[in-house]
């Protein structure tokens, strides 16, 4: 198969541990790149937590990355708004009503920026690893309700376990209006029902004349399965969770072990030679 595009999640795919690009990964990447195949990083990160790696590539081209599992398309270099899909405000102010009634926290993403309640154990711990600012703002629903906002994106932090009880609430009221999904343990990650990896991808190929058959797609999380399935080939890293695993063709190396590269050399760079 001529592939034509390559998607691709960040965190735990083509990340390793350290949250670093591999040597090997860029090489590969740079060679899929030369031989005319498009790069796309496909991410539930924020657009300024994530835009750094596709700029440490070093592509010339003003590339666009899929952020927020979908939620927003936006070009690196002239920060152009391909496409964006908020959540209501309506349902965003009750999903918070919802949450606010326990003790979950629960974090806003709106215009690049992050909004949460106050600061606490929870959101020390995402900072500990991301590094973005947050911006305590009382309640949130009150919040959202005054300034009359619609978010791109909300997560819910719930690191005792307890996760899956506040997942099957909003799944009961909201389940036919948001995506609701787990994206990594702890995390409970909320946007707009039509905004999903999948989805959006299969919108951003069709601007781009590309079928779903001239596309590989890679990820680790519940957050990339509809993106493997619709790709003409889905691949899991090794350490992905296994239902993903299961929802993939096939299986590469772990993302410590460049699985990304494994597939760019074994299904791109071997055609060129």
């Amino acid at each position: 198969m001529n592939y034509r595009l390559l998607a691709v999640d960040l965190d735990d795919t083509l990340l390793n541990n350290s949250s670093v690009i591999s040597d090997r990964n860029k090489k590969a990447i740079h060679g899929a790149v030369e031989m005319g195949v498009q790069f796309l990083i496909v991410t539930g990160r924020m657009f300024k937590t994530s835009v750094g790696f596709l700029e440490e590539l070093g592509f010339e081209e003003d590339c666009p990355l899929i952020n927020y599992h979908g939620a927003l398309v936006k070009r690196a270099r002239s920060r152009e708004t391909l496409l964006h899909k908020p959540i209501p405000n309506q349902i965003a102010i009750a999903v918070l009503e919802e949450a606010e009634k326990t003790d979950y926290h629960i974090s806003v993403f709106l215009e690049d920026q992050l909004y949460i309640r106050e600061e606490n154990e929870q959101s020390r711990y995402y900072q500990s690893f991301t590094g973005i600012e947050l911006q305590p703002v009382g309640s949130l629903s009150a919040f959202l309700d005054r300034n009359g906002s619609c978010p791109t994106k909300m997560s819910i932090i719930q690191r005792d376990g307890t996760l899956e009880g506040i997942e099957e609430i909003l799944r009961a009221n909201f389940d036919n209006q948001l995506s609701i999904l787990q994206s990594r343990p702890f995390f409970l990650e909320i946007t707009d029902r039509l905004a999903t990896k999948g989805q959006t991808l299969s919108w951003f190929i069709e601007q781009q004349g590309i079928r779903p058959d001239q596309v590989i797609a890679i990820g680790d999380g519940p957050n990339d399965i509809d993106m493997l399935a619709f790709a003409g080939l889905g691949v899991a890293v090794a350490n992905a969770r296994p239902e993903v695993k299961a929802a993939a063709d096939l299986v590469t190396a772990s993302n410590e072990d460049d699985g990304v590269a494994e597939i760019i050399e074994h299904y791109i760079l071997k055609r060129g030679e």
